[in-house]
């Protein structure tokens, strides 16, 4: 018997000025999952979060999310249920706050903190950044910490108003080799928890792809070419098709490890959907 689905897109197709940007996308994940999502630029990884998150409507097909039908439920309260990760909040953030202020932020889904917080919620924010590795930059201001301690803070940000999805967008984007590798291993530890939330992790680069994250989904030009238990996604044919470039993977201690087939053409075959 099928566990009940987290998110459940039912041939999603979504145009907007003539241009398709998903295109009869399937897509399920179910509780205990966490997922990987992988494509190109243009591959339509952004449209694909925007639907979840109640910002697009499609054209076609159907949306459920945490058991709620889309169009059917007040999607401000849906959103509340889904945490965000992304280096582009940075914008939206008051980079004199602390880090432990930002932190604070996220229950109110406000970016500054405004409202008056209880000893016991302090203390869960300082155990959060203690667990994502960032343990002493509570009193920091935010401006003044490194690309990959914004992300960590980011994250407890989010898991601080428990999401029971929590949607990391290119988390390691800008990052130093040293500063990728930890964020992973914060990343990979929080997903092997007992109380973490649904990951979806979104990313271009399959060599992020942590261990404890278990399934992937390829898009390619707004079209699913492979989702299901990673170990069979990311292989030569459908990771060459999705970024148009033949590849060559190996796994090596759970990551795929990719390298491109100089002098091989392009590899071709029709998505399989789910």
């Amino acid at each position: 018997m099928l566990t009940t689905a987290v998110c459940l897109l039912d041939h999603v197709s979504i145009s907007r000025e003539g241009k398709k940007l998903l295109d009869d996308v399937s897509f399920v994940t179910r509780k205990g999952e966490h997922w990987a999502l992988l494509g190109a630029n243009g591959a339509g990884k952004t449209t694909l979060l925007q639907i979840m998150m109640g910002y697009l409507w499609p054209t076609d097909g159907s949306v459920e999310i945490l058991g709620n039908t889309l169009g059917r439920i007040d999607v401000r309260e849906l959103r509340k249920r889904i945490g965000f990760v992304s280096a582009s909040m940075d914008a939206r953030l008051e980079p004199g706050e602390s880090a432990l202020g930002i932190v604070l932020s996220g229950p109110f889904a406000s970016w500054q903190l405004f409202e008056t917080v209880a000893d016991d919620t302090r203390a869960e924010a300082i155990r959060l950044l203690a667990r994502l590795g960032a343990s002493g930059l509570e009193q920091q201001p935010y401006r003044s910490l490194s690309q990959g301690e914004r992300q960590k803070v980011l994250i407890a940000r989010a898991l601080l108003a428990h999401p029971q999805i929590l949607i990391l967008d290119e988390p390691c984007n800008g990052l130093d080799f040293p500063s990728r590798e930890a964020l992973l291993a914060a990343i990979d530890d929080l997903a092997q928890s007992a109380d973490a939330p649904q990951l979806l992790y979104v990313t271009h680069y399959p060599d992020e792809i942590v261990p404890a994250i278990t399934h992937a989904a390829l898009l390619s030009e707004g079209r699913m070419v492979s989702a299901g238990d990673k170990q069979a996604v990311l292989q030569d044919e459908p990771l060459s098709t999705a970024f148009g470039i033949a590849v060559r993977v190996t796994w090596q201690d759970g990551y795929p490890i990719v390298r491109v087939a100089r002098g091989l053409p392009v590899l071709q075959t029709e998505g399989s959907g789910l």
